[in-house]
């Protein structure tokens, strides 16, 4: 296992005082990105992944939206995130959180399924809830995720770990999606929402948008928000961002990253990038 540190990993409790953060791929899991961090001030604007997003808080608060829904989240509580679903959070304490995350690919979950069935799985893995209560899972989480992290413990013990929680994980709270995944989308917004996706890197203006919708500019706006709780050019950030930690993971220079998708320069990128991931261009493409 390779991994980066911003700075060392935050003290047992409380939250440390400093905004820590440790991020790295094990390639034990198909190169799955995992974070160990803790925030005081942080606040994450709203963002999606292409891969899960699976975490649970270890100490403190965190407030975080999804699907319209703000709730407050402490220890015992799961992050269960589906691809594409646009979230945000910040601290919801003044002491902060601290908090694991990984981010498994739907062919990383799609094996560990077939492989504890073992039966083939032709759907698609999903999460039905994405915020829930279920503190024996989450400190089982924990365990796992501090395994994997750990290079006191051996790699055959951490990947276990891991490999049964995620099992247990969907076990639980998943669920499969056998057709196309269009969550009732107007044409509209999903015509919209495919424009931006196409020409995330251009210069887009809501004359263009709104015509691809067939509505008024200030019409296309609010339903657009209404569909995906996130603005047109928020969404554009958003997968601007996206491209850019595929970039990135793929050996590209943030330099380069920033102009190929669309930023106006690399510090422009740091701070979209830092705002959605918590973690700089550099650090990222590094892990």
């Amino acid at each position: 296992m390779h991994s980066v540190s911003q700075q060392e990993a935050a003290e047992a409790n409380p939250v440390s005082r400093k905004e820590l953060t440790r991020f790295w791929r094990d390639g034990r899991f198909r190169d799955m990105e995992c974070l160990t961090a803790s925030f005081i001030t942080h606040e994450f604007s709203p963002h999606s992944h292409d891969t899960f997003s699976i975490g649970a808080i270890e100490v403190g608060c965190q407030v975080a939206s999804i699907r319209g829904m703000r709730e407050h989240t402490g220890p015992g509580a799961l992050y269960l995130i589906n691809p594409g679903e646009i979230h945000d959070g910040q601290p919801g304490a003044p002491e902060g959180y601290r908090y694991r995350m990984i981010y498994p690919d739907v062919t990383l979950l799609t094996e560990v399924i077939e492989d504890v069935t073992g039966q083939a799985f032709n759907g698609t893995p999903s999460f039905g809830r994405q915020l829930l209560s279920d503190p024996e899972l989450a400190q089982a989480f924990n365990r796992a995720h501090h395994r994997v992290e750990s290079d006191a413990v051996a790699a055959l013990e951490g990947e276990e770990s891991m490999y049964c929680v995620l099992a247990s994980m969907f076990a639980r709270h998943g669920s499969e999606i056998i057709r196309a995944p269009d969550h009732g989308e107007p044409l509209a917004m999903r015509r919209v929402r495919d424009y931006i996706a196409e020409h995330f890197a251009e210069e887009l203006g809501l004359e263009a948008l709104a015509k691809v919708a067939g509505l008024s500019r200030a019409h296309m706006i609010r339903a657009f928000r209404k569909q995906y709780f996130i603005t047109p050019h928020a969404f554009q950030t958003d997968m601007r961002i996206r491209h850019a930690r595929h970039l990135l993971r793929c050996g590209a220079t943030p330099s380069d990253t920033a102009q190929a998708c669309g930023f106006a320069d690399q510090a422009h990128l740091t701070r979209q990038f830092k705002a959605r991931t918590g973690l700089t261009p550099a650090v990222f493409r590094a892990g």
